[in-house]
């Protein structure tokens, strides 16, 4: 994630404004173009600063829920993140409004990477077999006594809308005995398991998939009951990101994938700060880091990894100060590594900016 600037008086904006404080002027988010513009109203359209054609803002802004344009003169009322959207709760009961709006940040930041990396993203309508969808469900569109469960089957994205209740979140996180549990981080591992089955799968990568992961031919049901059972194997952080990367090569690939897009989007944000850290106690400067590395353009984890280590030290230290855990609660063993150097060439790869 990177910062932006009004084009009218240079003021510092986030992805998710709508509007900049200083000047009053509205803005929208332009996708392909990777910039947060002004737009006035041009008769029934919008005109974008600096931009040539007519544009409208995606139907879901109606909901205070997204931010981004879409052509004016095109059929699609729904911007390149919203239209995956299969599935929303009622949003006439104001709770669902409020949690789902949090839900469509989490979407939307998940969608600026997956635009950035260029990774094929056709929707339901566009591919009913390969296409990407969400469902966004809350607890009372369920039968009497039963829960929605968060997970992916065949391009489809199911979510809790209580995950985006902070509090019950905390609630799953601490009886689930998880150091970290996000709703970003629910759209980046789900996502996961719908790349597996696009890069991995489609993209002819199985077997040096399964030279990393291991063999997800593994009976999938029973490595769960068995997690669930007895719990992750005692030396689980030297092989695996998480205890539950270890339920299954699918989980652990899951898990994978959405810490390579913790780090890609971390690190292009401290970038856009021009952080370095240089701490005086560290005389061997390992900790030493002059975060100027574009993770989306580097052919390698090197320089990714150099500026990672260093950057969660700092932050994770500066959280402790505030009495807050860790924000980034793992540690990268070298086998840990190695799978992330693998996810970080599949989604460089040829075969990733033209797979459907």
């Amino acid at each position: 994630m990177r910062l932006f600037t009004c084009p009218c008086d240079g003021q510092l904006l986030h992805f998710e404004n709508s509007r900049c404080e200083a000047c009053g002027e509205n803005l929208g988010y332009l996708p392909e173009a990777n910039r947060l513009t002004v737009v006035r109203a041009e008769g029934d359209a919008l005109a974008a600063e600096g931009e040539e054609g007519r544009w409208r803002f995606c139907a879901n802004a109606q909901h205070a829920a997204c931010n981004w344009l879409v052509p004016a003169d095109g059929e699609e009322a729904l911007c390149l993140c919203c239209r995956h959207n299969r599935t929303i709760p009622d949003l006439s009961i104001p709770e669902n409004l409020s949690l789902w709006q949090r839900a469509q940040v989490a979407q939307h930041r998940l969608f600026y990477t997956i635009l950035r990396l260029d990774l094929p993203r056709p929707t339901k309508l566009e591919n009913p077999e390969t296409g990407l969808a969400f469902d966004v469900l809350a607890d009372e569109a369920m039968p009497t006594g039963q829960n929605v469960m968060t997970g992916h089957d065949s391009g489809l994205i199911t979510l809790a809308l209580a995950e985006a209740d902070d509090a019950e979140r905390e609630r799953r996180r601490t009886a689930m005995g998880e150091p970290y549990r996000t709703l970003l981080g629910h759209y980046r591992h789900e996502v996961g398991h719908y790349y597996w089955d696009r890069l991995v799968q489609d993209g002819g990568q199985l077997e040096a998939c399964r030279a990393v992961f291991g063999d997800e031919r593994e009976d999938y049901g029973a490595a769960l009951q068995r997690h669930y059972a007895n719990g992750a194997p005692p030396d689980w952080p030297m092989h695996f990101v998480s205890a539950y990367a270890s339920a299954h090569p699918w989980e652990d690939f899951a898990e994978t994938w959405a810490h390579y897009l913790h780090m890609i989007d971390t690190v292009e944000m401290a970038r856009a700060f021009g952080l370095g850290i240089a701490p005086k106690a560290d005389a061997a400067g390992a900790l030493a880091a002059e975060i100027d590395v574009n993770p989306y353009r580097e052919a390698s984890l090197d320089p990714i990894l150099e500026a990672w280590v260093p950057l969660t030290v700092a932050v994770n230290s500066l959280n402790r100060c505030m009495g807050a855990p860790d924000a980034y609660p793992f540690v990268l063993s070298r086998p840990v590594i190695e799978k992330l150097r693998f996810i970080h060439a599949l989604v460089q790869s040829g075969e990733a900016h033209t797979a459907g």
